[in-house]
């Protein structure tokens, strides 16, 4: 350790290459600005999103790489300007730290979508050009605007996969009038990612049905989520049975799958948004025009409807299934994401395990 600089004093674990592997990494953090919270972590969640830039899938990882994005945490020190915030509050960082400010999506509390690139919490450039390092860490130093407040009675850990997996789903929802009690939802698979819109969909006040290429997954999904009925979609005579049944359908399946069987279940006017990430998406022109349909995409959500998400599971006691773990489990645990196997979400114990 007397080797180390006297600023690398963040310890997080990091992938070196595009294996991917990850190992205890030492480094430093910018200093706090004006305008920063520094956060002690105490929860990271583990998203797909780390499997692809610690392992390179897009070409454009920069290592050494320290993942995590769904980040959960107690303020430790704040910034002379900073208002909104004190040292001990609870707060959560999602998806990006950064963005121009003045664009017209910044200006309306889109920052994800801003128009000069929101800077993302790992892998990305920040204002004084260091490399983004992401909450498989100790602490992280984040500019006030892009932290989200957590009640002091909402479990921290349970926080973490709202911030990614969350709010991915809750945005579109509410944009496109999810939200409605009564109305039907369906849901295209049940995994980390299509568990949160049963749950939203259900304190929405929505009738909601899972669609699932799994029949091992009924029991879960009904007892366990509270969903009120589950369709194996490889079934043609219970998909048929469903035709334009639902007012609105999210579908959370990123393996390549036919469109239409989907289409074909939403009432005249329904919506279908898409927030997995199948290789391409293909659909008969004549089932979206005909029944006056939409189709929509949606990555995660602006400032604004962040923290509305996060008040809004606060205020219902609603809480992600989890897996909790020990930083190193961290590689076991990305293994096992890309089978698959977990139920429904892994979040890393950064405050016991990462020492």
């Amino acid at each position: 350790m007397s080797s180390l600089s006297a600023k690398d004093d963040c310890l997080g674990w990091a992938a070196r290459d595009v294996s991917g592997v990850l190992s205890p990494y030492n480094f430093s953090r910018r200093d706090l600005g004006s305008d920063d919270v520094s956060i002690n972590i105490t929860h990271s969640g583990v998203c797909y999103a780390d499997v692809i830039w610690t392992r390179n899938k897009h070409g454009d990882s920069k290592y050494p790489l320290v993942p995590g994005h769904e980040i959960a945490g107690i303020v430790k020190e704040v910034g002379s300007n900073v208002h909104r915030f004190k040292v001990g509050d609870h707060v959560g960082v999602g998806t990006y730290v950064n963005s121009c400010r003045d664009c017209e999506y910044c200006n309306d509390g889109l920052e994800v979508v801003c128009a000069k690139g929101s800077v993302f919490t790992f892998k990305g450039v920040d204002a004084d050009g260091t490399i983004t390092k992401g909450g498989y860490s100790s602490y992280i130093l984040v500019h006030e605007r892009y932290c989200f407040r957590i009640p002091d009675n909402y479990r921290l850990a349970s926080t973490a996969p709202l911030l990614c997996a969350g709010i991915t789903v809750y945005g579109p929802m509410v944009r496109h009038k999810m939200n409605q009690p009564g109305k039907s939802l369906g849901v295209i698979g049940l995994g980390g990612l299509g568990h949160m819109p049963v749950k939203f969909g259900k304190a929405f006040g929505l009738n909601v049905t899972v669609l699932s290429t799994s029949l091992s997954k009924k029991e879960e999904a009904l007892s366990l989520l509270g969903a009120d009925r589950f369709v194996v979609s490889s079934d043609q005579e219970e998909m048929k049975a469903l035709a334009m049944s639902f007012d609105f359908i999210v579908d959370t399946a990123s393996s390549d799958h036919p469109f239409d069987p989907y289409m074909s279940l939403l009432k005249i006017s329904g919506v279908l948004v898409l927030v997995g990430f199948p290789s391409e998406v293909k659909f008969s022109p004549a089932n979206l025009n005909r029944g006056w349909r939409t189709i929509s995409g949606s990555v995660t959500g602006g400032t604004k409807v962040t923290q509305e998400m996060i008040d809004f599971y606060a205020a219902h006691k609603i809480y992600p299934n989890i897996e909790v773990i020990p930083i190193q489990y961290a590689n076991e645990a990305l293994e096992r994401l890309i089978k698959k196997d977990v139920k429904y979400q892994f979040v890393i114990d950064i405050e016991n395990s990462l020492k």
